[in-house]
């Protein structure tokens, strides 16, 4: 099936794909979640959407290059990123690299392949320096947020693809350990497994919440902190990887 990624990545109120909580308080984490784990070296981007998370990047690297399939998030990547990296219309399945990268990052990409651990392999076997480091953070099944949208009867399972999600070009839902089993059979070993922000409310509660002064940057700390002690209730999921050892 032929796929319309400009389509999958429409941001509109009825099927919304990016909320303020994403960029304001997600992607400040997850840098800070990631940041220990990078490698002297170029940084590549697998997923860069509109950019928003490829700007916090060049704060830590000066070589970033950024792959994405849609052209209309490129459009708006490109007035962003204004010139500071490359960045490469693609599909991960046709994409070609001429060179090697210490430091690899996909965040909430890989639950709308198609085939992930085909395009894990190549993350492994292709584009990651010998002794890389690939960062990895999914959405999770089992955030709270998602566990009480079941008791509610709103989806029939922690896993289960909404039909938001479904719009936007999800194909599955993953949880740690499904997330592991895909990681491992592409040839990585896990170095580290944590989570990021403790996460009870959807993505539209708290944008509604933090336009009021309701939400401290006190409490948001909280949320993250706790998120380092219950990696499984976080909003996402992180795995840090490695090349295995020959």
């Amino acid at each position: 099936m032929t796929r319309n990624y400009n389509q999958e990545t429409q941001d509109v109120q009825e099927r919304q794909y990016a909320y303020s909580f994403d960029f304001d308080v997600m992607h400040p984490f997850m840098i800070r979640t990631f940041s220990p784990f990078f490698k002297v070296g170029k940084m590549l981007e697998l997923g860069s959407y509109q950019g928003a998370f490829s700007s916090r990047l060049l704060e830590h690297f000066s070589s970033l290059t950024c792959v994405e399939a849609s052209e209309d998030a490129i459009n708006a990547a490109e007035k962003r990123v204004e010139g500071r990296a490359k960045i490469i219309h693609s599909t991960f399945e046709s994409l070609v690299l001429p060179e090697k990268f210490e430091n690899i990052v996909m965040t909430h990409v890989l639950e709308h392949l198609d085939d992930p651990v085909r395009v894990l392999k190549r993350v492994n076997n292709e584009w990651l320096a010998d002794r890389g480091r690939f960062l990895l953070a999914c959405p999770n099944a089992n955030a709270p947020s998602r566990q009480i949208a079941v008791k509610m009867g709103l989806i029939s399972h922690n896993a289960a693809v909404t039909s938001a999600e479904e719009v936007h070009g999800h194909r599955r839902t993953y949880s740690l350990d499904t997330m592991e089993r895909d990681v491992v059979e592409a040839g990585f070993r896990v170095v580290h497994r944590t989570g990021v922000f403790f996460k009870a409310l959807a993505n539209f509660q708290w944008d509604r919440l933090l336009a009021t002064d309701v939400i401290s940057a006190e409490y948001l700390e909280g949320c993250y902190q706790l998120g380092q002690q219950y990696p499984d209730l976080c909003s996402s999921i992180v795995l840090v990887c490695e090349r295995q050892s020959e």
